[in-house]
């Protein structure tokens, strides 16, 4: 249970599937032309996840996870990550932890062994010709590593499924579980061949307690302070960037549902020119970062006093149908989503009275181990899933 999947999430972890319920059209094609758009996904594997979505989704909630409905037992979406329908669900800040624990109890119905604490150090392959194949696989039996040698064990395999995450160990300033380290080296060493390696996401993180701050924690228009490194000189940097409250509150607003940084919403004020004043602030200036629940961003010689009216259709419209027209972010944000306040009370931080500190994050890489419609390399039998192949 050390990897990514049951050890990380966000305000409402999001499962992303095909519109299911309501009056919004939506189809196969559509959404592979959604994850095909992104640049990183190959056509035909975009396909394959679009037409397949609803089966695996439905699998989930057969099994018990969680994901919530309606009277009439219709599964209704959200609008997620920079996503143009509302193909969004989700089962609470830990989705992919019950999603993992739910799996986990089918694996053992299965009688399916499972050999923890054993690291794969190296793949072993055979080749024929200009091919080849894995046949199984080196690791260290970790319980016993102190023994040198004899900590070795040696499988045989016909075939390898390999779900082990993005290469996390690669950045500082990270949202990965601090022992999520990846091993797309160990496949690129035998020849996989890889593709989209340089393309990662990068969003906004709280870093003492390692989380993405994206969804209602935006939603509820936190203020954003910088300090400096003793906690001094308090300022409220974005205030300088924005020709008014209503466009900076609105920008925090949407930086919700369009949490990854974007190229293509910096301009006319868009959410991810915050994702630039936030490096800028802690990378450029050496100055720390925080989101504060505790009061509304304040007004100054340029931008007017904090307003929920003067916000953009689209914010005080979701505010107002969450019943969250409310005086301060905290409140706002215990409304909308309380387990999100109880998450980080849980790991010591209290956001009605502390700040939280946050910092741009490398959170995704969209690049990886190639692999075909049926997710199998280069290297016949080697199936990469999940991050550590390069689909999107």
């Amino acid at each position: 249970g050390g990897g990514t999947s049951n050890n990380s999430g966000s305000d409402k972890q999001t499962y992303y599937k095909l519109s299911l319920f309501g009056q919004e059209k939506d189809s196969v094609y559509a959404m592979a032309q959604t994850l095909f758009s992104g640049g990183s996904t190959h056509g035909d594997i975009a396909l394959v996840e679009a037409a397949l979505s609803p089966q695996e989704f439905y699998h989930l909630v057969k099994i018990g996870v969680p994901f919530p409905h309606n009277t009439f037992g219709g599964y209704i979406g959200y609008k997620t990550d920079n996503d143009p329908k509302q193909r969004g669900t989700s089962a609470g800040p830990w989705t992919s932890q019950q999603m993992y624990r739910k799996l986990l109890v089918q694996v053992e119905k299965e009688r399916i062994p499972l050999l923890d604490k054993h690291e794969v150090i190296s793949l072993l392959i055979s080749e024929k010709g200009e091919e080849k194949r894995v046949v199984g696989a080196i690791a260290i039996n970790k319980n016993i590593a102190s023994t040198g040698l004899s900590s070795l064990v040696i499988f045989q395999a016909e075939n390898i499924v390999m779900g082990t995450g993005g290469p996390g160990g690669l950045y500082k300033t990270s949202v990965y579980p601090k022992k999520h380290l990846g091993s797309s080296g160990i496949a690129l060493e035998v020849g996989a061949k890889a593709v989209n390696l340089t393309e990662w996401q990068y969003g906004l993180a709280s870093i003492k307690f390692r989380w993405n701050v994206s969804g209602t924690y935006q939603q509820a228009i936190p203020r954003y302070i910088s300090t400096k490194l003793d906690g001094s000189d308090e300022r409220e940097f974005l205030n300088d960037f924005f020709p008014s409250m209503g466009k900076l509150a609105t920008a925090i607003f949407l930086k919700g549902y369009q949490w990854p940084f974007d190229v293509e919403k910096i301009k006319n004020y868009g959410s991810s020119l915050i994702d630039i004043l936030v490096y800028q602030e802690n990378i450029l200036k050496g100055r720390r970062v925080f989101l504060d629940f505790r009061k509304n961003p304040k007004a100054n010689q340029k931008l007017e006093e904090f307003n929920l009216n003067n916000l953009d259709a689209e914010a005080y419209t979701y505010l107002k149908k969450g019943e969250a027209l409310l005086n301060t972010p905290f409140a706002r944000l215990k409304q909308m989503n309380p387990l999100a306040v109880d998450l980080y009370r849980q790991n010591g931080i209290d956001l009605s009275k502390e700040p939280l500190e946050i910092s741009v994050c490398a959170q995704h890489n969209n690049g990886g181990l190639l692999g075909n419609i049926w997710w199998e390399s280069n290297i016949k039998h080697l199936f990469p899933i999940g991050e550590v192949n390069g689909t999107h």
